[in-house]
């Protein structure tokens, strides 16, 4: 398929992939100290029929677009196994995206609910806070 085949939707504000040659050379960035990393998650729960077609059609809503669920969690559950509970995380996703993504997963053949929500994850850095080894035991 040429690139000029290829179309998204709606902008992605997401990083690049690495590729594993860039695995082992990329330097870590470092937040100051008492900064704090905040990454925007953005959750789908979602309620369906027990169907072997339902995974990959909501699963094509996201590898359309070039993104991979960083959680993809999934249960039969019901009477009778006849539901299919889905709950889906991505990171560094846009409200805008997530929720057009949300409009389609509601327009997805026997998908029956889908719930939003977003949550910020992040690394409080404490600056100051470490042992001097050379003074420790030492009067």
């Amino acid at each position: 398929m040429s690139a000029s085949m290829l179309s998204v939707s709606a902008p992605v504000a997401l990083r690049p992939a690495a590729s594993r040659s860039d695995l082992g050379t990329r330097t870590p960035s470092v937040a100051p100290p008492g900064a704090r990393a905040a990454a925007p998650v953005y959750c789908f729960s979602i309620l369906a029929a027990a169907e072997p077609g339902v995974m990959p059609r909501v699963l094509e809503l996201f590898a359309k677009r070039g993104l991979v669920p960083t959680r993809w969690h999934s249960d039969v559950t019901g009477p009778d196994g006849r539901d299919l509970a889905v709950d889906i995380q991505v990171d560094g996703l846009d409200v805008q995206t997530g929720d057009y993504i949300a409009r389609c997963l509601r327009q997805v053949f026997e998908v029956d609910t889908v719930l939003t929500s977003q949550k910020h994850v992040g690394q409080k850095h404490l600056g100051q806070k470490h042992v001097d080894q050379k003074h420790v035991g030492t009067r």
